[in-house]
């Protein structure tokens, strides 16, 4: 999926690849997991980690797409995992904390279940906001329908163009009718279903009832294939 200078490939999971095509080929992966031969030839500037749990920090797949000093971002949860790998640059990132990389700007927000104890809000862990120029990219994380989101409704209306990652599986995070809700609460341009098909929860059934319901709705929702 291309939008401008931005490609989204979509890793499974709630793992993706973003790249930044403007002259410096940026690289940010997000919540790798489970990697294929196709995703691991490229090599991450920026890895975004949303929590500790195996399916969204998992080493084994940071290793095989990390170079040297490449950037790693996460909750202080996970610091205590990537201190194992060597020749990175880990920064810890707080809820409502941001960082700038050139032109990219990433800011921590904050991802919890409501009703459920998988993700609690104590633990802190987070989604992220990617803001490129005019576009913005969500990433909630492993997360319930949460106040805080409401928070996003105004990128939309100031003629950003807001492109939104949410779980669909339920069980631990939103189902696929809450995180359509989400989305246009959000007012997202674009919505995007993740947290299926990797044996964990979910499955494409949950992500094709996402875009139903989603287009129900008004809102535009793709199934980005798996690379």
């Amino acid at each position: 999926m291309e939008i401008g200078n931005i490609k989204i490939d979509f890793l499974g999971h709630s793992g993706f690849l973003v790249t930044i095509v403007n002259g410096v080929n940026k690289k940010i992966f997000i919540d790798p997991y489970n990697l294929s031969e196709n995703a691991v030839k490229e090599k991450a500037d920026i890895i975004l980690i949303t929590h500790s749990h195996y399916d969204h920090c998992s080493i084994k797949d940071i290793e095989r797409i990390k170079k040297e000093k490449t950037k790693i971002i996460c909750p202080a949860d996970v610091q205590s995992k990537i201190t194992r790998i060597e020749n990175v640059d880990m920064q810890v990132m707080e809820q409502g904390g941001e960082i700038e990389f050139g032109n990219i700007r990433i800011q921590a927000m904050p991802a919890y279940n409501i009703n459920k104890d998988f993700h609690t809000k104590k633990d802190h862990f987070l989604g992220y906001l990617i803001k490129i120029s005019e576009i913005i990219l969500y990433h909630s994380g492993d997360s319930d329908k949460i106040p805080e989101m409401e928070k996003l409704t105004g990128y939309s209306k100031q003629g950003n163009k807001l492109i939104v990652m949410l779980p669909v599986s339920g069980i631990y995070v939103m189902d696929a009718n809450e995180a359509a809700e989400t989305a246009k609460m959000i007012g997202a341009d674009t919505a995007i279903p993740m947290h299926y098909g990797a044996g964990v929860a979910g499955t494409i059934e949950d992500a094709k009832k996402f875009v139903e319901v989603c287009q129900q709705l008004g809102i535009k929702a793709v199934i980005l294939e798996k690379i």
